[in-house]
């Protein structure tokens, strides 16, 4: 298993680290630095308490868990959302409740998002007349069926 060093730090001395659940998890934990209810089709931006400075050529990736999506309809409105490398400010979850009827409550400490760290490459954009032939060309959107 590959391993990279990331720079993190707290903003909040008292909030916990990044954790992965299991040894294989891809994401790491992220946890709420406050307490909060969102009420149903709300959304709120949620503090962690915690900043990372990502090497080039890495980005973050903000991702749902799917447990709070399945039981309470806690999603994130931007999934994934995006850590640039550059980026050196608080990391916050824009959290959206999509559950019709019932509020969503969140305590300090709680895991709201996984945090995926991935390599990204630079890409280098060349403009042409014309792209080539594939099999399924321009088709999208439900071009390939359902069965």
């Amino acid at each position: 298993m590959k391993h990279i060093h990331i720079q993190i730090k707290r903003l909040d001395s008292s909030v916990d680290l990044p954790a992965y659940a299991h040894e294989a998890d891809a994401g790491l934990d992220l946890r709420s630095n406050e307490t909060l209810t969102i009420p149903p089709y709300g959304r709120a931006l949620v503090s962690t308490g915690l900043a990372i400075a990502l090497p080039q050529g890495y980005a973050g990736f903000v991702q749902p868990r799917s447990g709070m999506a399945l039981k309470q309809g806690l999603t994130i409105a931007n999934t994934p959302g995006l850590i640039d490398a550059g980026y050196r400010g608080e990391l916050k979850v824009i959290c959206i409740n999509l559950d019709p009827h019932t509020e969503v409550h969140i305590e300090r400490g709680e895991r709201i998002a996984q945090l995926v760290i991935q390599e990204v490459p630079s890409v280098v954009l060349e403009e042409v007349a014309e792209l080539d032939d594939t099999e399924r060309g321009a088709g999208g959107f439900g071009s390939s069926g359902t069965h």
